[in-house]
């Protein structure tokens, strides 16, 4: 097979097969196929698309171009949760020890991104002593006998994918649909997960700024989980400001802590309980969105959501009396309050800035190697919609030897007032099942 061809037919607009498919990710994944071709051909992707059929078989055979995870030991259906990204994202800490609290096998793995803070496994090693490096033999066990775990991609999982996405990072294939499906969905199968549920987001701080994409994202994403025979479902939120007040790793980790025991709520905690009644759902511990919305909501009033977190924490090694005490996570040296100029109404937020200003005090990275500081971030103090005074705190920098100014400065760019008020936008915008669009 020669992968000329397989560009000249992509590039005309015309379908690649299964085995042209399975070539392209082998080739990728084995480094036979050169940089400059892989190119090639994710730029003839991103110009004429890809069928559903041909975005399902690249999805597949970019899983087998790796190990694929076995999870049959955990004594259930393993249920994942994925996020297309945003700012004080932290629904995975809430929502996965909130879920297995009413009985569902969480059975997650993440990979670490590049952005304007780490990932779910920076957070959670964000806590003193916790590790996500754990053995598939002890994952399945932590599964089994506490129903939640959350560790490190394997490093032969979806191969293809790492090549990849590192040559559409620097082509600029990233925000191409095909190839965000295949991207995400190739590791969510090839982690074993029989069951999945996506929140993709919309907005300025969301890889697809507008809702009508993010739906047909979301929608992709389903059918070719069910064309793998994954129970697929999707909730399509809004990312035009942080999901969380807290943007930063421990920070986060408090958050979510403060939301398990029923000392905060907001935005971060409705989204967590819609995505944890889905997973109830997908995975057949409940019947139906709204009675595993009555159990999620029971597992967090008892305290049995937080005693959950505190059993994974303990589970990888780390110190779980962050649970109860949370001063003993990381902690900025400095505060530093970024007050309103004028007085008026918040009426938009850039999302991505305000991420960016918590990447430029150390909570994220630019590149991989790049160290991050689990102590800072930063804290939102308003909201969209909120009437504020001259002098009130917008944000507060939790700083240590770097990025402060910078930080300040993104976030003035990022949060703009009005005299007039603005009607703030939706939290959820639609669920996307495998039989249709539900829109709110």
């Amino acid at each position: 097979m020669n992968v000329v061809d397989l560009i000249e037919k992509k590039k005309h607009g015309q379908a690649l097969s299964h085995e042209e498919l399975v070539y392209f990710a082998q080739g990728a994944a084995k480094g036979t196929i050169p940089d400059y071709q892989l190119a090639a051909l994710l730029m003839a992707v991103w110009f004429n698309g890809m069928t559903p059929e041909e975005t399902r078989d690249l999805t597949l055979a970019m899983v087998h171009t790796g190990d694929v995870a076995d999870l049959s030991g955990i004594g259930g259906i393993g249920v994942d949760k994925h996020s297309t990204g945003g700012v004080g994202d932290t629904t995975t800490l809430v929502v996965a020890p909130l879920s297995a609290a009413c009985g569902a096998k969480v059975a997650k793995m993440s990979g670490r991104g590049l952005g304007h803070t780490g990932g779910t496994l920076d957070k959670i090693e964000s806590i003193p002593g916790a590790s996500v490096d754990i053995p598939m033999d002890r994952f399945i066990r932590q599964v089994r006998e506490i129903g939640v775990a959350v560790i490190g991609q394997t490093a032969d999982l979806a191969p293809a994918d790492k090549a990849l996405y590192a040559l559409r990072d620097v082509t600029g294939t990233v925000d191409c649909l095909p190839l965000i499906v295949s991207s995400i969905m190739s590791k969510k199968i090839a982690s074993g997960a029989g069951a999945i549920v996506l929140d993709v987001k919309t907005g300025s701080g969301a890889i697809m700024h507008d809702l009508e994409s993010s739906i047909e994202l979301a929608r992709a994403m389903v059918e070719v989980g069910r064309l793998a025979d994954r129970p697929t479902l999707a909730l399509v939120t809004g990312m035009e400001q942080p999901l969380g007040t807290h943007v930063g790793n421990a920070l986060e980790v408090k958050e979510a802590i403060d939301i398990l025991a029923g000392r905060a709520g907001g935005r971060l905690k409705e989204v967590s309980l819609r995505l944890g009644a889905m997973m109830l759902v997908a995975c057949g511990t409940a019947r139906d969105e709204l009675s595993a919305r009555e159990a999620l909501e029971k597992a967090l009033a008892s305290g049995a959501g937080l005693e959950k977190l505190r059993q994974m924490i303990a589970a990888q090694g780390g110190d779980a009396r962050v649970c109860d005490d949370t001063s003993l996570l990381p902690q900025a040296e400095r505060k530093i309050p970024v007050r309103a100029e004028k007085a008026g109404y918040v009426v938009s937020m850039d999302a991505a800035k305000i991420g960016l200003a918590s990447q430029r005090l150390g909570a994220g990275r630019l590149s991989k190697a790049d160290a991050i500081d689990p102590a800072v971030g930063l804290v939102m103090n308003v909201e969209l919609g909120d009437r504020i005074e001259a002098g009130q705190p917008l944000v507060t920098l939790y700083a240590n030897e770097k990025g402060a100014d910078e930080a300040e400065a993104l976030v003035r760019e990022g949060i703009v007032i009005d005299e007039k008020p603005a009607q703030p936008p939706k939290l959820i915008y639609a669920v996307v099942r495998p039989e249709g669009v539900e829109r709110f």
